[in-house]
């Protein structure tokens, strides 16, 4: 196996060095986490399943001209991805009412929202990663007006896109959120989709049944996440033939 040093390790995902300048290789786990980890299992299959469907996903958006930080999956766990600064900020788009919006608003789950609706929050876990208005985005220089325009801009594109695709197997794109990260050309300045789009990062629900096939299958005890996250996988054509675990790469430390 490889030797990599290790860049970052996050609760579902490791970057390690690349084997190019400029580039990551990341790792998806089997770790699941709810609310700011304070719950926590290990779903055997579940970071091959996310690989498989992040890649589908990245390489879509970028066909219909979306940028992402993806390049490539390397294998059944493992994507060369390019490196890139993480806006730290969760991009959150909203068709239906779920979660926190309707707990904040007291809605009922599932109530359809008159348009999409794009919110932020500030990435940082010890705070429940905060709901933040523009305001405080541009005040404290985490993104420009115009950075705030353009991700606007790329999160609705984005949900356009996957509301479709989803739609066209029988699910409804409840809501999603996605990171935006910074890549630079010598210097001009590129904003892409970074970090994953998987049904961690997503809720996605039956259309006909109303069946979870997400994250909160996991947060709300109902039922096996492996098998919500592989129907979703089935469903996109997407499947892959063994979700045996790999080994991680040596480190270098």
């Amino acid at each position: 196996m490889a030797r990599r040093k290790l860049i970052y390790e996050g609760k579902a995902k490791i970057l390690y060095d690349g084997p190019e300048p400029g580039t990551y290789v990341q790792y998806f786990k089997d770790d699941a986490t709810a609310f700011n980890a304070g719950k926590k299992d290990v779903i055997e299959g579940k970071g091959v399943l996310n690989n498989r469907l992040s890649e589908f996903f990245m390489n879509g958006l970028q066909q219909i001209g979306v940028p992402t930080h993806f390049i490539k999956r390397l294998n059944m766990r493992e994507q060369l991805i390019r490196q890139c600064e993480i806006i730290p900020l969760e991009v959150i788009v909203r068709n239906y009412a779920a979660g926190t919006m309707a707990k904040r608003l007291g809605m009922e789950e599932g109530t359809q929202l008159p348009r999409p609706i794009v919110e932020f929050s500030y990435k940082d876990d010890s705070l429940g990663d905060p709901l933040v208005p523009e305001e405080y985005i541009a005040a404290f220089g985490w993104a420009s007006q115009q950075d705030l325009d353009d991700i606007v801009s790329i999160a609705l594109k984005v949900n356009d896109f996957i509301s479709g695709v989803m739609y066209g197997v029988g699910i409804k794109l409840v809501d999603f959120k996605i990171e935006i990260g910074r890549v630079w050309d010598n210097d001009f300045q590129r904003l892409v989709v970074a970090d994953e789009i998987s049904p961690d990062s997503c809720r996605l629900w039956d259309i006909e049944t109303g069946r979870k096939l997400d994250k909160d299958v996991f947060r709300r005890d109902l039922g096996d996440l492996a098998d919500a996250y592989t129907e979703v996988a089935k469903r996109l054509g997407v499947l892959p033939t063994n979700t045996a675990q790999m080994p991680k790469p040596t480190l270098i430390n």
